[in-house]
């Protein structure tokens, strides 16, 4: 790369950043009533009182974390609390969600007129940037079709109408995307039609038909502005246009059988493109829990220029990994093969989102590693992403809650506040352990077709969360760093205990199933334990009995991964579906997990008025 790009992308990567901080800024409306951000503060009010909230500061704060955070967990439990039903809390999640996309589309063209202004980067870049702007908006307006129709009435239907035995019934009926073999997939890009005799698979070209015209018309701008401009500063012209044909054809295909050897495509075609610009299609499929279907991803991802890598956190990957590979996987060499290739080349992209659209106006990742298809990856190995920046910010904007203190008391607070504002260095060691470590952890154990083996009751992903998590921290065991020892633990316990908060909100099911894993080894440990409050030991004592439970527990999952026995085996030692949702199996976890459920519903959005962020910053 040329000094003037690589001068322009940190421009433009300082300016992203100063956007995001600027959002987070706006939290103050709840937190001091005399704040400058009164337009704000109306424009809060005013979707409050269309969506027929009361004008008080939690529900300001519910609001500002759809908005802001991009969650509506918030936003759902306001609406709880002021008696909405299901059907009225479905419309006004479609409301935030137009709400909230009106609002970044408006802030996505800002930044790309700036962009225009300053001249960054060079011509095609900027082409490129304004045409997946273009795209997008044309996924942001799918994506509220896209949910109606298979997250809140295919769904619905096929759980009233099969329970839990609704994947074995599209298992024997094949309803499901097929690879070039005919085998069942591991995902979906195609939607169910209701008819007369059961239902019927269409490919999304064919059912959202008007939908993905739009989106292919977008794709053809783009790809004709962009054929006639040079990339001399990257060489990154031919993989890009490369990758978009292929994301055109994929959208594009009709024949429900081909759809995964087109993805699979635009899967391998993205692998070449390695700028530091990198944009994010359909690759996650969390919201739908019965065909996996992919979901309506859309971004451009910026590297940091500084050239920030995680050396520490894959060296002690591949040490733990191939330690207990020694001991585990025996006759098992193909999966430590492909394995071992996939780390080898992974591509870390340490830096932040800069434009998104559709699905992730519903919440950005913090992390992310891809492409999902192990097909591929045998071939172009995997893609890292991290966006540790944006994740610190967005915990120094965040408010200070009346339930932090409550339920892990000051001292714990405090230190994880000195950590989040004081000592950034260390909070950006300690992300690399626990969330890159994370991403890495995910490529761990896998062959071709273990997901698909071990997803016959639709729960592989509410147990790989956790395989990813302890992938991470099981490298940090066996390689410490005392400087970060008592915060991995505190980052452990506190995201563990944050996650109750996720009981029901399905698309990140897999993520509340993974705290609960974690919570029965911390209250198993004596790690945590509760009578009437949360008790925190965070001895070394403690610690070294936790660290044995991660790697007895490690090594049985490791194994069962090994085996590609069913997900559910394994899920079922530590939680079982209740009423809907999964609750702890152990009857200590269970107990805590209700008190604080009743406390999220009942406290979760007041803000503590004892302590001042004022003090930190």
């Amino acid at each position: 790369m040329s000094k003037n790009f690589t001068n322009d992308l940190k421009e433009l990567y300082d300016l992203v950043g100063s956007k995001q901080k600027e959002l987070g800024q706006y939290f103050k409306i709840v937190e001091d009533e005399n704040c400058s951000f009164k337009q704000m503060r109306v424009f809060i009010d005013r979707f409050l009182q269309k969506i027929g909230l009361s004008l008080n500061n939690e529900n300001r704060l519910s609001v500002l974390t759809r908005l802001i955070a991009l969650r509506d967990e918030q936003l759902v439990q306001s609406l709880i609390k002021e008696d909405f039903n299901q059907a009225q809390i479905d419309e006004v999640k479609e409301e935030s969600y137009q709400w909230v996309k009106e609002f970044y589309l408006k802030r996505h063209q800002e930044l790309l007129d700036i962009i225009d202004e300053k001249k960054l980067l060079n011509e095609f870049y900027r082409e490129l940037l304004r045409g997946v702007h273009l795209v997008g908006i044309a996924l942001s307006d799918w994506q509220s079709d896209w949910t109606k129709h298979i997250i809140n009435t295919i769904n619905p239907q096929l759980e009233l109408e099969f329970k839990d035995e609704a994947v074995k019934y599209l298992d024997e009926q094949k309803l499901y995307d097929v690879d070039e073999n005919g085998n069942k997939a591991d995902r979906a890009y195609s939607v169910l039609q209701k008819n007369e005799d059961g239902y019927r698979v269409l490919s999304y070209a064919s059912f959202f038909k008007d939908q993905v015209g739009e989106v292919l018309k977008a794709f053809d701008e783009m790809l004709k502005n962009l054929s006639c401009l040079e990339d001399k500063q990257t060489n990154q012209k031919e993989e890009y246009i490369t990758y978009f044909k292929a994301l055109k054809e994929a959208f594009g295909e009709l024949d429900q059988t081909k759809l995964i050897k087109r993805w699979q495509d635009v899967d391998r075609a993205w692998m070449k493109v390695t700028s530091p610009i990198q944009v994010g299609h359909p690759l996650e499929y969390y919201e739908d829990h019965f065909r996996k279907a992919v979901a309506l991803e859309w971004d451009i991802r910026l590297s940091n220029p500084s050239d920030i890598g995680a050396d520490k956190t894959y060296k002690n990957i591949l040490y733990m990994y191939n330690t207990l590979f020694d001991k585990l996987g025996n006759k098992k060499e193909e999966v430590l093969k492909l394995t071992m290739s996939n780390l080898e080349r992974v591509g870390l992209y340490i830096g932040r989102p800069a434009l998104f659209y559709a699905a992730e106006f519903n919440g950005l990742f913090s992390a992310q590693v891809v492409p999902n298809d192990e097909l591929v990856s045998k071939e172009e190995g995997k893609k890292i992403y991290a966006f540790s920046d944006n994740i610190l910010d967005s915990l120094k904007a965040k408010p200070f809650l009346k339930i932090q203190n409550k339920i892990f008391g000051k001292e714990f607070m405090d230190k994880e506040r000195e950590l989040i504002f004081k000592k950034p260095e260390l909070w950006h060691k300690v992300y690399e352990i626990t969330t890159i470590g994370h991403e890495y952890g995910h490529i761990l154990w896998l062959d071709n077709d273990t997901e698909t083996h071990m997803n016959k009751s639709g729960v592989f992903k509410n147990i790989e969360e956790f395989k990813a998590t302890t992938g991470g921290l099981m490298a940090f065991f066996m390689n410490e760093d005392d400087s970060c020892k008592t915060h991995v633990l505190a980052d452990l316990i506190k995201r563990s205990v944050g996650l109750i908060a996720w009981m029901k909100t399905d698309e990140v099911q897999p993520y509340y199933c993974e705290g609960l894993i974690h919570l029965q080894g911390l209250f198993e440990t004596k790690v945590l334990d509760f009578k009437d409050k949360l008790e925190i030991d965070m001895s070394d004592e403690a610690y070294e009995r936790l660290k044995v439970w991660y790697t007895n527990t490690y090594e049985s999952l490791a194994t069962h991964y090994l085996a590609k026995k069913e997900a559910d085996e394994f899920l079922s030692n530590y939680a079982l579906k209740q009423n809907g949702h999964y609750m702890p199996v152990e009857t200590k976890v269970k107990e805590f997990v209700n008190f604080y459920w009743g406390l999220h519903q009942s406290m979760g959005r007041e803000i503590d008025d004892d302590e001042k962020k004022e003090d930190w910053i």
